[in-house]
Formats: structure tokens, sequence, C-alpha cells
């Protein structure tokens, strides 16, 4: 397992020559404003390279040793000059042709990045308008997934109504400490958030991976419980139902927001702000 052992061509199922013994990642850096429509970072490809003048992602081979993203963000660093800074990764679409994959680690920039060619495989990078993306003389394999990738440009963010949640799991003797019940849940999907191995519920497209960011709101006796890794938690002051409105009033308005709850009163109020709702069963289902 060493550095550039996934260099190297190979031949899928579909009998298609692809470059990357272990398959291949690319990242997809998208920005978004109020008042502009979301940006992606393209790369037009040096002329000397596999479909040299087409334009598509900054990305290439995977190693033996690397994941999708690590292989995409190594992939940008190389070939684009990002380090990573300023990048949150959202999720990853698994484009598989039967023994050989390409994986587009689809990533929310904070700003326009600044981008340049940072060796000889690329000629080009800019922030293209996703709305002028198919205008472009595109890479075949990123004009073939584009249709379905475009689709999961919108970030997400999950609010869970901790109290509600923690009441349907039931388990034994919960009310007699709420606030160790709250840390627990939080500590759990905390862990399961690291490796982004969520169903997202009527999500199109389906993602391999999927990192939305957490909120959690507590309330009363969990007051207390702090933020883990990967889970920002809100302490309501008073009412934990106003504290999750106000959290859904002041997400961002580009953002997909999805609050898990089953009180039908909060559910209507946040459906109104144009939040979507699921039951805890649905969270409580991939612990």
């Amino acid at each position: 397992m060493t550095a550039g052992d996934g260099d190297g061509w190979a031949r899928c199922d579909l009998g298609h020559r692809h470059w990357g013994v272990y398959g291949a990642a690319g990242l997809l850096a998208v920005h978004h404003d109020a008042t502009a429509g979301p940006r992606v970072l393209m790369q037009k490809r040096s002329a000397w390279s596999h479909h040299g003048g087409t334009w598509g992602l900054p990305g290439g081979a995977r190693d033996s040793h690397e994941d999708a993203v690590a292989t995409a963000l190594r992939e940008a660093f190389e070939e684009a000059a990002l380090d990573g800074t300023g990048l949150r990764v959202q999720g990853v679409y698994l484009d598989d042709h039967g023994g050989w994959s390409f994986d587009t680690v689809i990533a929310e920039a904070s700003e326009l990045l600044r981008a340049i060619p940072a060796n000889a495989e690329s000629d080009d990078l800019r922030w293209v308008p996703a709305e002028e993306i198919t205008a472009r003389n595109l890479h075949p394999g990123f004009a073939a997934t584009w249709p379905v990738v475009g689709l999961a440009l919108t970030p997400s963010l999950v609010v869970l109504d901790v109290a509600n949640i923690v009441g349907a799991r039931a388990e034994h003797d919960w009310w007699r400490d709420r606030a160790g019940a709250a840390a627990k849940l939080l500590a759990e999907v905390g862990a399961r958030a690291a490796d982004g191995r969520w169903t997202a519920p009527d999500r199109v497209p389906a993602l391999a991976r999927w990192f939305p960011r957490l909120t959690a709101v507590v309330e009363g006796a969990a007051r207390g419980t702090a933020s883990v890794p990967g889970v920002s938690v809100i302490a309501a002051p008073g009412s934990g139902d106003d504290a999750i409105v106000r959290a859904v009033r002041d997400t961002r308005p580009w953002e997909r927001v999805l609050v898990v709850t089953a009180d039908r009163g909060l559910r209507e109020r946040v459906t109104e702000l144009g939040a979507e709702t699921v039951g805890p069963r649905w969270l409580l289902a991939q612990l």
C-alpha cells in the first residue's frame, strides 16, 4: 500500500478502459450564495491527457490505502492547489461500472476559492455557474454523471429533537437521567456521522456516503449536554420546540433542512418554514 500504487489502466465489466487500478475519484467543489445560483469548480484537462481539452473535475486514480474522500482531496491539491481549507464534504456519489468505479466527492466551498493549475494535468480552472456546465465540451465520464450528480449540489442540515428521540427510544429508566440519555444518543450519532453511512430519506440521487450538518437541540435536564465531533448542540433556554423553529428559520436559503421529530405540532411549524420532517425511527434504525 504505497502512494501512487493506483496508477495504471483498468477495464470495467462493460469493456471500457479507465485510469485507476483501484478506481478513481474527483472533487466537485460547489459554492452557494444568496443571490446567484451554485457555481462548480471545473478543470480543463491538458491537451496531452486522456480526453484532453475537455472540462471535468480535478481527480484521478485512487491508491489502495485511500478512501474516495482522501483521493479527491489529494488530487485537488495536486491539480488545483486546493489544500482543503474552506471545503466541507457533504456527500459521495458512486458511479459503479462493475469492476471499476468513480466516486464524485461533493464538497461545499465557503467562497470562490482560488484555484490554479498546479501541475501539467490542468490547462485551466474556473468556477462555472451550474446552469452553464452543459454548454462546455465535457469529459465524457463527467457528462454522463452530471445529470444525476447535479441534483446533489444542495447541502443538508439535520436538526434533532433530542428529547423526542430519546423518548421514542424508551430505554430503561431513561427519564431518570435525561442528560445521560441525551449524551449517549449524541455519542452514537457522532460516531455514525464520521463515516457518512446514513441512508437519507427520499434523497435523489442516492449517495454512497452522506455528510449533512447535524444540530441537536436539548432542553430541560439535558441542557448541559456537550457537543460531540460532527454534531453541534443548541441548549434551548426555554421550549425545545421554539429553539428548533429558530434553528430552522436561521438556516441558509440554499440549504435543505430535515427535522427529526414525531411531535405533530412541531412538524407543522417547521414544515411551514420549508423544512422536511422524519420520525425518530429513521434515525434510531441506523444507530
